[in-house]
């Protein structure tokens, strides 16, 4: 699995101009699910993510968790993470998840980070979305799990 966590002060996904996932303080997650992943996969970066402190403490350093914040998540998947553009110009999806394989994983990722008490919207799998955000710093990282 592949997640690009950003951290925003606000975050929305239309579909069809219609908002189906929006939040204010918090994170939003791109994420990318490969053919290998598992549930083991999911459950280390549910952790990860619920307790990465990049979030500042009153004296302005990175100490506090979205959790420590009360902040919220957007997950969107997005399968062009595992996009390879090593050849040519047009990218490969190859290693992409299919959907049947993805969604259910996906599903479960945000369940893992729900039940650790965090409000968790989604886009809409599969659909054609708008996704904005207010960038917060900006803070923007790439995680995968460290067996991928």
């Amino acid at each position: 699995m592949r997640v690009v966590v950003q951290r925003c002060k606000q975050a929305r996904v239309t579909v069809d101009e219609d908002t189906i996932g929006s939040i204010g303080a918090g994170l939003v997650l791109l994420v990318g699910i490969t053919h290998e992943d598992t549930e083991d996969n999911a459950a280390y970066l549910a952790d990860k993510i619920a307790g990465l402190r990049i979030f500042e403490d009153p004296e302005g350093k990175m100490n506090l968790s979205l959790t420590d914040i009360g902040g919220s998540i957007l997950s969107v998947s997005q399968f062009t993470l595992y996009g390879d553009c090593r050849k040519g110009k047009r990218p490969s999806f190859i290693e992409a998840a299919r959907p049947e394989k993805a969604l259910p994983l996906y599903e479960k990722f945000n369940q893992m980070l729900e039940e650790k008490g965090i409000s968790v919207e989604t886009g809409r799998f599969g659909a054609d979305m708008d996704v904005e955000l207010v960038n917060w710093g900006p803070v923007t990282l790439m995680l995968e799990h460290p067996f991928a």
